[in-house]
Formats: structure tokens, C-alpha cells, sequence
């Protein structure tokens, strides 16, 4: 086609990096066509990815997953040449990827394998950073492609599926972490202290990073406007559980974060960021009703009558206690309270938590 000219870039996914990186590329002064499965009104947009690929020399790939970048190469098929260098940015799982690549490289094309770490904001700014495999020709010619929107390129080597695995890895890492800030914000909010100040007393602490720095205000504030959402995390955590299936390894934190996930699926919640896991743990105050005082006052009469009957029991039937094969669970003694009295305050606390959730309008 007319318009046909190495420098012209093809972008295929206008999800929320897609868009970013194609607004960036054409602020730098590159010649963007994109394609999107679903139509996007916006400039040279085109009508398929055989299309992109009669006008475009270089090709990024910006699909959410497995399926959706091996039907997108796919339909890439006939119309790749060698003079087409295709990039894949997509975070999916090795064996996919390296599917992806011999398609690609049966039509004589050139395939770079490069998912990213960063963000909307990251990809709008051009401060992505990729995780790139593929052979030298490959990554040489790549390079500036990739640099446009970048702030870092790291080659993992020259091995397909290797940067993918890598991009696994540290998303493991950002799941486990943002879900072990969502339950330290839950013990904090629980003992009744500020929110603000374990943020504050974070800023100092050696496990602080970037994406806590990110994360945690917007943990505070409930804006889960998305910038990775949870669904794509979800997705990742799936890949990162099923190789460690496939190598015999016990990834129970990883499992975790998946299954915290996957229940902010399950309420709806896939499209909001992934730090949506926080809505599980914090609520907002709400005051104490008439009808849960009521429930405390007969809580602890019952804690108390409990109370009575076993010190009842411990003189009339003391054989029949001491013959027990499955001995009571221990009751905590503190001083000045007593056990039963501090077993009626963890009790009235959780149904105070429970009540607060249940009139904020939080399942």
C-alpha cells in the first residue's frame, strides 16, 4: 500500500497500555496506525491486523492474554514478511509466547518478546520498562521502537518465553506485597490508630517501593481507579501458580494473593485495580446502633452465664473434667479482666467490625 514505509508503527490492543503508548508514540513524531477488536474512534485506525501489517514494518502487540496475542499473530498470518519485526508485549506464559513466536518466524518475520513493568501513567509518559528476549538482528532493529516508550531495556537473553518468565516472577512480588499492605491497613484500622501514620512510619522502611509509594493513598482513600486491573493480575498469579505446579513448588503466598483476587472477581470488581483487595479489609466507621448495643448486652450476658456454669460444673463434676479426652481451648488471662472478659471484648469488637461493614454497605 501506498503508505507502506519503515518508519510507520504499527500498535494492535488499545487497552489501557496500548492507548498510552500509542498517544506517546505520536507525540514523538512517529507515523501510529492501530487496530483494536472492539473500534476505538481514534486517528488511523484501521480495519484489521493483516491491515496493520500491509502499512507497518514494526508491530507491538498490546493483547491481555494468551489466546487473544496467539488469534492476533495469527491473523497477522499471511501478510508478514521479513521485513516485519513483531513485538510482543503481552504478559502470558512462556509456552504461549514461544507459540506466538513460531508463527511469526515461519513467515521469515522477526519476533522480539517484550513485556513490560510500569503502568497507565508510565506508558503516557514513556517511562515503561521492558524485559526483552529475541535474537540480536532482532532486538538491534527493535531497540528504538522500544526505547520511544521506555525508560529502561533490559535483554534477559536471547531465549523466548525467558523475559516472560521474568515478567511473572516480578508480578508475584507486586501481588504479595500490595495484599500484605491491604492486612497491615486492616490491623492498624482495627487497634484504632490513623491510617496516616503507618503510611508515614512505610515511607522509612526498608520494605517500601515504588508501588507501595503508589498504592497505599489510594488503598486509603478506596480509589481503585484502574491502572493494572485486577483481572490482568488475576490472570498472571493463575501462570505464576500453574508453572509452579508444573516444577513441584509450593508457592502458598502467590496462591494467596491469586485466590484474594479472584474474589474481587467474583463481587464484580475485575475492571478496578488490583489494589481493590483493600475493599475486603477496610470500611468506613459507621456509629453504634441501638440494635447491635442490644446484641453487645446480650453477648456478654451469655459470656457471663457461660462463665457461671463452667466454674459450676468445675465443683460438682470435677471427674467428669478431668476424664475429658479433647481438654477446653485455653482462655487468654489478663490481668485485671480475667479471661472471660477479654474472650467478650474480642467478641464484641468483631461483631462492632462486622456491624460497621454491613451499614457501609460492604459485603
Amino acid at each position: 500500500m501506498s503508505h507502506a514505509t519503515r518508519k510507520n508503527i504499527g500498535v494492535i490492543g488499545l487497552g489501557i497500555i496500548g492507548r498510552g503508548i500509542a498517544g506517546n508514540l505520536r507525540r514523538k513524531g512517529f507515523p501510529v496506525y492501530v487496530w483494536n477488536r472492539s473500534p476505538r474512534s481514534v486517528p488511523n485506525f484501521v480495519g484489521s491486523p493483516g491491515e496493520v501489517a500491509e502499512i507497518c514494518n514494526y508491530i507491538q502487540i498490546f493483547v491481555s492474554d494468551d489466546e487473544a496475542l496467539l488469534q492476533t499473530v495469527r491473523q497477522l498470518g499471511e501478510k508478514l514478511t521479513p521485513r516485519h519485526v513483531v513485538l510482543a508485549h503481552s504478559t502470558v506464559a512462556p509456552d504461549s509466547m514461544r507459540a506466538a513466536a513460531e508463527i511469526v518466524e515461519r513467515r521469515k518475520a522477526r519476533f522480539v518478546e517484550a513485556p513490560f513493568t510500569g503502568s497507565k501513567t508510565a506508558a503516557e509518559q514513556g517511562e515503561l520498562v521492558y524485559y526483552v528476549c529475541g535474537n540480536d538482528e532482532a532486538l538491534r532493529e527493535a531497540r528504538p521502537i522500544l526505547e520511544a516508550s521506555s525508560k529502561e531495556v533490559i535483554e534477559i537473553g536471547p531465549k523466548i518465553g525467558h523475559a516472560s518468565a521474568i515478567k511473572i516472577a516480578t508480578n508475584m512480588i507486586t501481588a504479595a506485597s500490595v495484599q500484605a499492605a491491604a492486612e497491615a491497613l486492616a490491623l492498624v484500622q482495627a487497634l484504632d490508630l490513623p491510617l496516616e501514620k503507618f503510611i508515614e512510619a512505610m515511607r522509612s522502611n526498608a520494605s517500601h517501593s515504588t508501588t507501595l509509594a503508589m498504592k497505599l493513598p489510594k488503598m486509603l482513600s478506596r480509589d481503585f481507579e484502574p491502572h493494572f486491573s485486577a483481572k490482568h493480575m488475576l490472570k498472571d498469579m493463575q501462570i505464576a501458580n500453574q508453572i509452579g505446579l508444573s516444577n513441584y513448588l509450593d508457592l502458598g503466598v502467590t496462591a494467596a494473593a491469586r485466590d484474594q483476587l479472584l474474589e474481587q472477581m467474583h463481587w464484580g470488581h475485575g475492571d478496578d485495580d488490583y489494589s481493590v483487595i483493600a475493599r475486603k479489609y477496610l470500611h468506613e466507621s459507621a456509629p453504634v446502633t441501638g440494635e447491635e448495643l442490644q446484641l453487645d448486652e446480650q453477648e456478654e450476658q451469655a459470656d457471663t452465664g457461660e462463665s457461671i456454669a463452667s466454674s459450676t460444673e468445675g465443683e460438682t463434676q470435677p471427674q467428669q473434667a478431668a476424664t475429658s479426652e479433647v481438654p477446653p481451648a485455653p482462655l487468654v488471662d489478663v490481668p485485671g479482666g480475667g479471661a472471660a472478659n477479654e474472650t467478650t471484648r474480642w467478641r464484641r469488637g468483631f461483631l462492632k467490625q462486622l456491624f460497621s461493614r454491613l451499614s457501609s454497605g460492604e459485603k
